[in-house]
């Protein structure tokens, strides 16, 4: 009978607390035994208690025992830290065997590709088409660099371009604009129904990337014919609010708070593996971050859409 692998370290961990514990009750336990006989032999012999019984020793227990205790923690914390670790490693692991998929993918087609106008004499229509598939796959192959440049350049902070002032909605519409080829089949509004000023000190090039990042993930993760997804611009609390709404698959309860840590990717409901590499939103939660900001996400189930949340400082002085 195989036993799961988590079993092996809790049993660990239990023996270790155990054995700890024991080893202080039989400390604790000899020492009433032998304060007992003590006091049997000093009321025999009426030898002065100060010179047998120190009073000072209950005081070396209590601190036994919290050193104990202290051990405890200690061991506890370790096993937790251990357990992470284990947990990040599978992650980096599946991070690994996905992006490696991702990267050969396309370099595999582009050499068919360049094999197939090699070996033989293709009409100017066909010649086209491929060059238009081998320009997709380039595209693709030169994303996901990107993306781990970019996710090294984050987690280093080594952003040096300096927040500038910006209109955020005008930023999205053009964002929106320039990149319609990627969204031609997804239906997106933008919208700013009181009329708030959406002036926010921000890096643009970050910002245009959160925005890549979640408009993908609503397009990646969605059943429908036409993807709808809405973009909110609000302020509330002093706060301006950016809500991405959604008509995708929906996120699970249990998922919402895992979907912002590094590698993480969540299965989709119709049994496909989803591509990518599990940082978009790791990303994203880390830039929403570098804006003094926060991200959140949330959801009423499965096949309910999914609704992501920007939350930024808004300095009336800019507006």
């Amino acid at each position: 009978m195989n036993r799961p692998k988590w079993l092996y370290p809790i049993l660990i961990l239990i023996s270790s607390i155990l054995a700890l514990v024991t080893s202080l009750g039989l400390y604790i336990y000899w020492y009433l035994e032998v304060s007992d006989v003590l006091k049997t032999v000093v009321q025999r012999f009426e030898i002065d208690k100060g010179q047998v019984l120190e009073p000072q020793t209950w005081i070396v227990i209590m601190v036994l025992s919290i050193l104990v205790g202290f051990i405890l923690i200690c061991i506890f914390t370790i096993f937790v830290y251990n357990q992470k670790t284990i947990q990040l490693y599978r992650l980096q692991q599946n991070f690994i065997n996905n992006f490696t998929h991702e990267l050969k993918t396309p370099v595999t087609s582009l050499k068919l590709y360049l094999e197939t106008f090699l070996k033989h004499e293709l009409p100017r229509k066909d010649q086209l088409k491929y060059i238009e598939y081998m320009l997709q796959d380039a595209e693709r192959l030169s994303e996901n660099v990107s993306q781990i440049l970019n996710l090294g350049r984050i987690e280093s902070g080594n952003y040096n371009e300096e927040m500038i002032a910006v209109d955020l909605m005008e930023v999205t519409e053009d964002f929106l604009h320039d990149n319609k080829h990627l969204f031609q089949n997804c239906e997106i509004t933008v919208s700013n129904p009181f009329g708030y000023s959406c002036v926010i000190k921000v890096n643009p090039s970050l910002f245009e990337m959160l925005l890549m990042n979640l408009l993908t993930n609503a397009m990646k993760y969605n059943n429908s014919e036409v993807p709808k997804i809405e973009i909110l611009f609000m302020v509330r609390n002093k706060k301006l609010k950016i809500k991405f709404r959604d008509n995708g698959i929906g996120i699970e309860k249990k998922e919402i708070k895992k979907i912002f840590k590094k590698f993480y990717q969540v299965g989709r409901s119709d049994n496909r593996s989803a591509k990518g590499s599990g940082l978009g939103l790791y990303m994203s939660d880390n830039i929403a971050r570098i804006f003094k900001g926060r991200l959140k996400a949330a959801s009423k189930g499965l096949n309910e859409g999914s609704e992501f949340i920007l939350t930024l400082p808004y300095n009336l002085m800019l507006n």
